[in-house]
C-alpha cells in the first residue's frame, strides 16, 4: 500500500525540454518488479478518477497487478512528478499535496486483502503524505501481524513530507511492527545517525525485525536474518538513472524470498534487478522480468549460491 504517480523524465539534449512520461512511486515500482518476477500482487491505493489515475490502472491491468481495492476519488487527484536525471544531482519536483492517496484512513484498510496476503508491503512515504495514510498504515500492519501476514517496510526517508524528528518516530514505530525491514544507507544515517553499515544493521535488528535488508547502492547490500549477516555485492551494471533502483530491488527480493524461504539467495537474485533497473531512464520501464533476470544471473536462482557470511 502506497502512493503511485505520473512520471515525466527529462529527456537529455538542447532546446526545448522535451519529457517521458512514465510511472513511479515506491511502493509501486516495487509491486510492479515484484510482479515481473512472477509474484502475485494486489496494490491498495486511492487515485483520482482522471486520466493520470486511469492511466495508473491500465499500467497495472497491464503488469498483472490486483487493483481491485483500489479507491477512485472524484474530489482529488492523482499525484505526478517531474525529474530531471541529467542534473548534476537527479532533481525532482513533486505535485502530490492534496492527492486522492493523501487522503486514504484507516477505515479505507482492505482488512480481508491483508488477512489473506503473504506480506503486506509499505513504506515511510506511504505514511509521511499525510496523518490519515499515517493512521492506515500502522491500522494495515497491526492486522497483518494478528493474521501472520508478514509486514515488509521500507524507510525511505523524503524530509519535504514531514520532519526528521516526525519521520524517526513514525518509521521506528513502524518497524516494531515489521518482519522485514529493507532501508537503504544513505536514508538509515540520517534517521539513526549512525554511520556504519554493520551498526545501522544492529540498531534495526533491535527494533524487532527478523529480516533486515540494508540496501547499499552500488555497494550491493548487508543483509541479517537468522543470526547470520552477508554481504550482498552488486551485479554489474552501466548505470544511467537510479530512479526507483531500491524499490526495484525490494519487490525483487519480497518476490523472491517468499518463493524461496532463502533471504540471501534472494538478496543476489535482486542485486541484478536493480543493476538492469539502473540501466534505463524512468523508476518503471527499465525493471527487468524473471527470464531477463535469470539469463543475467546465467543460472536460474534456485542454483544461485548465497554469498559467504562476514
Amino acid at each position: 500500500m502506497g502512493e503511485p504517480m505520473v512520471e515525466f523524465v527529462r529527456e537529455p539534449g538542447p532546446g526545448p525540454k522535451r519529457y517521458l512520461r512514465g510511472f513511479g512511486g515506491d511502493v509501486s515500482n516495487a509491486a510492479i518488479a515484484a510482479a515481473r518476477q512472477g509474484a502475485e500482487v494486489a496494490f491498495f491505493t486511492a487515485l483520482g478518477n482522471d486520466e493520470f489515475g486511469r492511466d495508473i490502472l491500465d499500467l497495472w491491468a497491464d503488469e498483472g497487478v490486483d487493483a481491485s481495492a483500489v479507491l477512485l476519488r472524484e474530489d482529488a487527484s492523482t499525484a505526478i512528478y517531474f525529474v530531471d536525471p541529467h542534473a548534476e544531482e537527479r532533481r525532482f519536483t513533486y505535485f502530490r499535496a492534496g492527492s486522492a492517496a493523501s487522503r486514504v484512513t484507516a477505515a479505507d484498510v482492505p482488512e480481508a486483502a491483508v488477512r489473506a496476503a503473504a506480506v503486506l508491503h509499505l513504506s515511510a512515504i506511504s505514511q509521511a503524505i499525510g496523518t490519515g495514510p499515517a493512521e492506515a498504515g500502522f491500522h494495515a500492519m497491526r492486522i497483518a501481524r494478528a493474521a501472520g501476514t508478514l509486514v515488509s517496510y521500507d524507510t525511505n526517508l523524503r524530509l519535504k513530507l514531514w520532519s526528521l524528528d516526525t519521520a524517526r518516530a513514525t518509521t521506528e514505530a513502524a518497524l516494531r511492527l515489521a518482519d522485514i525491514a529493507l532501508p537503504s544507507l544513505d536514508d538509515a544515517r540520517i534517521l539513526t545517525g549512525l554511520d556504519d553499515a554493520d551498526a545501522i544493521v544492529d540498531a534495526h535488528l533491535a527494533l524487532g525485525p527478523g529480516i533486515v535488508v540494508l540496501k547499499c547502492g552500488a555497494d550491493g547490500a548487508v543483509i541479517a536474518a537468522g543470526g547470520e549477516r552477508r554481504r550482498i555485492p552488486a551485479a554489474p551494471a552501466r548505470p544511467v538513472d537510479s530512479t526507483g533502483a531500491g524499490d526495484a530491488f525490494g519487490g525483487a527480493f519480497l518476490a523472491r524470498f517468499i518463493e524461496t524461504g532463502d533471504p540471501f539467495a534472494a538478496g543476489h537474485y535482486a542485486a541484478a534487478v536493480a543493476a538492469a533497473t539502473v540501466s534505463g531512464f524512468g523508476a518503471v520501464e527499465p525493471i527487468p522480468r524473471r527470464a531477463e533476470v535469470e539469463a543475467m544471473l546465467g543460472a536460474a536462482p534456485t542454483e544461485l549460491d548465497a554469498a559467504a557470511p562476514t
